[in-house]
């Protein structure tokens, strides 16, 4: 039985995932003009969140997931930050908020590396 971060971890990310695919409009809308392929980037990390919220919840590939998690992240942060530089596109959510989810996300990186230790440290 998983132990209970990491049904919280896995339950977080697979309702991210699903999200991806039922406003997947404002996932598009997030990220940055800078990068191409907006849709489809939106589909991918929403499959890899998915992925990797399953992964977590399997002994055999907990650890892989959650080194997959982290980097899924570490990878959409750029997101994160282009929504705190463009309130404007994003009227319905407090520009406080903008700002609170960019060292939230290291909060969400630091809990899966926390929630992760006991695989971590048997691979040492």
């Amino acid at each position: 039985m998983p132990r209970t971060p990491l049904l919280i971890i896995a339950l977080f990310f697979m309702i991210g995932g699903i999200a991806h695919f039922v406003v997947m409009d404002f996932f598009v809308q997030m990220m940055p003009a800078y990068l191409g392929y907006h849709t489809e980037l939106v589909i991918i990390s929403g499959v890899l969140e998915i992925i990797g919220a399953i992964g977590l919840l399997v002994p055999q590939t907990r650890l892989l997931a959650g080194y997959g998690l982290l980097a899924l992240i570490v990878a959409v942060y750029p997101a994160n930050i282009n929504m705190a530089l463009h309130p404007e596109d994003f009227t319905d959510i407090p520009q406080a908020f903008l700002y609170i989810r960019l060292p939230i996300q290291f909060l969400f990186f630091g809990f899966v590396w926390w929630a992760i230790k006991p695989e971590r440290l048997a691979k040492k």
